[in-house]
C-alpha cells in the first residue's frame, strides 16, 4: 500500500508557511478590517477602538462551534476578556484563509481545530506583543516591564489601557516573524466552559443567515429537478406557470428549470404548473433492492485489495467455525435544518453572493467560470448556515453552480435568492453511498481468531470530480476508511473494496466512510467475541495492539463511567460497547437499552473522548451529545429509498424522521485529559453509537442487525 502523511504529520510540515504573516493594507480589506482606526495586525486579528476583538474564522460556523474554539485561542494568547471577544466568517479568499489539511479554504474531516491551532494562537500571539511594544513606546518603559491581564494592558508605574486605546499605534509596530505562544500550564482560557459567542445572537433571531438576506428589486428562484436522479430536461410547457401571479420568467438551466417570481409562493406555484417532459436515458431507473442485489453480487467477487495482513483470509475457509454477516446501509440525507440557499447580486462591476460555503475555494470559480468573469470581481460572502453534516462540502459546487446559472440565464443585472426546499433536498440526491459489508471470520479448534474479511462494496464520493486527485492506485480510501487500520491484533486480516457507479449522486455525510465502518466492525467483533464466549470490553482490550493507548484509554474510560462489570443484561435493560477512532479523534460508548413494543429506546449513554487538548471542554460535550442523538436517530429510522423505477420515495421529515426530544437519552461525558495537539469533534461521536446500541439489542433480544435502519429490520 502507499504510505501517505497522517493528518498531524502534514499539519507540522505546513504550519510554518503561514502563521506569523502580515498583511498590507489592500490584504486586511479583504479581511473585513476597514477601520482605520482599527489594529488588524494579520488576516485573522483586529482591534477595534472600543477594545472588541474580532476574530476572522476561516471555517464556516454551522454550529460546530468554530467561532468560539478558534476565537479561545487568540483570547488565550492575547490574555483577553472572553467578554471583548466577536467573530465573524473569513470571505472567500483562498490565499489567505486556506485549511492546511487541503491546501485551500474550506470546512471538512473535523479539521477546524487540528489545522487552525497553532495559527490562530501565533496570530493572537502577535497582536498582543504588537500592542505591548505600542505601550512601552508611549509610556517610555522596557517591554518585559508591560503585563496583560483580561484585556488591561498595565505597567508597573500605574499606568494602563486597553487594547482600543493603543489600537492605531499598535498598527504603525513591526510585527514578530514567530512569536512566541503560552506553555500549557499558562493556559487562562483553554481548557474552560467558555460561553459560545454565537449563541445568544442565534438565540435571539438576530444572527443572519442566507434566507434573511434581501437586495431591493430580488427575485425568488426556485428549481424543478428530475424526479429520477441523473435525468435531465427533454421539453418544458411553461405556459401556466407564467400565468400564476407573481412569476416573472420561467428559463432552462443546465440542472433543471428554474422559476423567478417575486415572493417563494409565487415560485413554488409556479414551479407546481410547470408541465416538464425528462430525457430519463441516463437516469438510475433500479430501485434499492435491485441495487443491493447488484452490490452483493459485487462483493461476492472480493473486490480490490484496501489492506492485507498476515496470511490474509488464506485461513478462514478451514476454520473449526466460520462467522458470516452482510451488514446493509442505505443512502442517506444529511437533512440540515437550513436546507441549500443562496443570493447572487450581478453589477456592472462584478457579482457579490451570500451563501452557508463550505468550501469556497471551489465555490468561487465555479460562480467565476460560469458568469465569466473575473475573480477580483466576485465576491463570496460566507454567511452562517443552519447545519451541514456535509451537505455543503460539495467538491462539485454543485450548488454554487446552479446559482451562477440561474443569475446567467436571467442575462440582466439584478438580484436572485435561489432556494431549495426540504422537499427538494431529500430528493435531489447527494447522499451517504448505499453501502454492503459482507464480512467473515474463523475460529479454529481452541477458539482463536484465524482470520477477518470485510469486503467493503459502494460507489466512491472521490471519483469523477476534483478530489479525484486525492485517490491512490483507482482506490478511494473515504470509502472504506475505518475498515483498515483498526486498533486490534485480528492476525490475518483482508478488507476489500468493489467500486459500484451509478447515477446517483454521493457526497460525504457526517464522519464519512466511518458512518458505516464503524458499525459493521464494532458489531461484527461483537459477535465473534460472542461466539469465543469472551466479555465484550474486555475481549476489546486483549485484542487491542500495544500502540492503541489512545483507543485502550477511553475503552477503559466508558467502562469505568458505566460500572461495567461483565454483565450485558441486567433486568429489562442490556448494555451494548462501541469504540472508534475517526479523524484523530477517539471515542468509546456504552449504551443502555430495553425492548419498547420490540424496538429500542436507549435510556442512557456514557461517552468517552480522547480529541488531544480540550480547547472548550463545554463544546467538546455538546457535539459528543449531538453525534449521539444525530447518529441514533439515523440508525434508528432512516433511509432514502429508491422506488420502482429509480424515484425517491422520502419527501420530508414525516417520512425521513430525526429523533424526537422524548427519544433523546441520557448522556454523560468524560474528556481523557491529553496534551496532545487538539483534533476535531464535529463527527467522531457519530460512528459508536449505532454499534452500541446493535450490540445491547442483540444482547437483550438475540436479533443481530445487519441492516439499517432498526426499524426495517424490526417491520421485517
Amino acid at each position: 500500500m502507499t504510505q501517505v502523511l497522517s493528518r498531524r504529520s502534514f499539519l507540522a510540515s505546513s504550519a510554518g508557511l503561514v502563521i506569523g504573516m502580515t498583511l498590507p493594507l489592500a490584504a486586511r480589506a479583504q479581511s473585513g478590517a476597514t477601520d482605520e482606526a482599527s489594529f488588524a495586525p494579520n488576516a485573522f486579528v483586529r482591534v477595534a477602538p472600543d477594545d472588541t476583538v474580532t476574530v476572522i474564522i476561516k471555517h464556516i460556523e454551522f454550529g460546530q462551534g468554530p467561532f468560539t474554539g478558534l476565537a479561545t485561542l487568540v483570547a488565550e494568547e492575547m490574555d483577553a476578556d472572553w467578554g471583548q471577544m466577536r467573530a465573524e466568517n473569513a470571505p472567500a479568499n483562498d490565499e489567505l484563509y486556506k485549511n492546511l489539511a487541503f491546501g485551500m479554504q474550506g470546512t471538512g474531516g473535523s479539521t477546524a481545530m487540528a489545522n487552525s491551532y497553532m495559527q490562530m494562537r501565533k496570530a493572537g500571539a502577535a497582536a498582543r506583543a504588537m500592542l505591548v511594544a505600542a505601550a512601552a513606546e508611549e509610556w517610555g518603559v522596557p517591554e518585559s516591564e508591560i503585563t496583560i491581564s483580561k484585556g488591561e494592558i498595565s505597567h508597573g508605574s500605574g499606568k494602563s489601557s486597553g487594547f482600543g486605546a493603543l489600537a492605531e499605534k499598535a498598527a504603525g509596530m513591526t510585527p514578530p516573524e514567530d512569536p512566541p505562544v503560552k506553555s500549557a500550564d499558562q493556559f487562562v482560557l483553554i481548557g474552560t466552559d467558555l460561553p459560545k459567542l454565537d449563541t445568544k445572537a442565534k438565540s435571539t433571531g438576530t444572527a443572519i443567515f442566507t434566507m434573511d438576506v434581501y437586495r431591493e428589486g430580488m427575485q425568488t428562484v426556485v428549481v424543478a429537478h428530475p424526479s429520477k436522479l441523473g435525468a435531465t430536461v427533454a421539453s418544458v410547457d411553461d405556459n401556466a406557470a407564467l400565468e400564476v401571479p407573481g412569476v416573472e420568467a420561467v428559463r432552462q438551466i443546465p440542472q433543471g428549470v428554474a422559476v423567478y417570481a417575486r415572493s417563494t409562493h409565487a415560485a413554488l406555484k409556479g414551479r407546481e404548473a410547470l408541465s416538464v417532459e425528462w430525457d430519463e436515458s441516463g437516469a438510475e431507473t433500479r430501485s434499492s433492492a435491485e441495487i443491493f442485489v447488484a452490490f452483493s453480487k459485487a462483493a461476492s467477487e472480493g473486490g480490490k485489495d484496501a489492506e492485507m495482513l498476515g496470511d490474509g483470509v488464506a485461513g478462514i475457509d478451514g476454520s473449526a467455525e466460520v462467522i458470516e454477516a452482510e451488514f446493509r446501509f442505505p443512502y442517506l440525507a444529511h437533512a440540515p435544518m437550513e436546507p441549500l440557499d443562496g443570493v447572487i447580486e450581478v453589477r456592472e462591476d462584478g457579482a457579490e453572493v451570500w451563501m452557508g460555503s463550505q468550501f469556497p475555494a471551489l465555490d468561487k470559480p465555479t460562480i467565476v467560470q460560469t458568469l465569466g468573469l473575473s475573480p477580483e470581481s466576485v465576491q463570496l460572502n460566507v454567511m452562517l448556515a443552519g447545519g451541514s453534516f456535509g451537505r455543503r462540502a460539495q467538491d462539485t459546487a454543485h450548488f454554487a453552480a446552479e446559482l451562477a446559472e440561474v443569475a446567467k440565464a436571467a442575462g440582466a443585472l439584478g438580484s436572485f435568492k435561489l432556494v431549495w426546499t426540504r422537499e427538494d433536498d431529500l430528493h435531489g440526491g447527494y447522499y451517504r453511498p448505499l453501502t454492503i459489508h459482507k464480512m467473515r471470520a474463523g475460529l479454529d479448534g481452541d477458539g482463536k481468531l484465524t482470520g477477518w474479511e470485510d469486503i467493503v462494496v459502494n460507489q466512491s464520493i472521490m471519483a469523477g470530480g476534483p478530489m479525484a486527485q486525492m485517490m491512490q492506485d483507482g482506490m478511494d480510501p473515504t470509502s472504506y476508511e475505518g475498515s483498515t487500520k483498526m486498533p486490534y491484533d485480528l492476525g490475518n486480516l483482508r478488507v476489500g473494496w468493489a467500486q459500484q457507479e451509478s447515477p446517483v449522486s454521493v457526497l460525504w455525510w457526517r464522519s464519512v466512510g466511518h458512518t458505516h465502518t464503524g458499525y459493521a466492525t464494532e458489531v461484527f467483533l461483537d459477535m465473534v467475541l460472542e461466539a469465543q464466549g469472551k466479555d465484550p470490553v474486555q475481549g476489546r482490550l486483549d485484542l487491542m495492539r500495544e500502540d492503541a493507548a489512545r483507543d485502550r484509554g477511553v475503552l477503559e474510560k466508558v467502562a469505568e463511567m458505566a460500572g461495567w462489570d461483565g454483565t450485558k443484561v441486567k433486568g429489562d435493560k442490556a448494555y451494548g460497547v462501541a469504540v472508534h477512532e475517526s479523524f484523530e479523534t477517539y471515542v468509546a460508548q456504552i449504551a443502555e437499552v430495553s425492548d419498547a413494543g420490540g424496538q429500542p429506546r436507549v435510556h442512557r449513554v456514557w461517552c468517552a473522548v480522547d480529541c488531544g487538548v480540550a480547547v472548550n471542554p463545554n463544546v467538546i460535550r455538546a457535539q459528543m451529545e449531538g453525534g449521539i442523538g444525530f447518529g441514533l436517530g439515523t440508525v434508528l429510522f432512516d433511509e432514502i429509498t429508491l422506488g420502482e423505477g429509480g424515484v425517491v420515495q422520502q419527501s420530508n421529515f414525516d417520512s425521513y424522521r430525526i429523533l424526537r426530544i422524548h427519544e433523546m437519552p441520557e448522556v454523560m461525558v468524560e474528556i481523557i485529559a491529553s496534551d496532545a495537539e487538539p483534533t476535531g469533534v464535529g463527527e467522531p461521536g457519530v460512528p459508536p453509537i449505532g454499534p452500541a446500541v446493535a450490540n445491547a439489542w442483540r444482547a437483550l433480544t438475540g436479533k443481530a442487525v445487519t441492516e439499517l435502519p432498526f426499524l426495517k429490520t424490526m417491520e421485517a
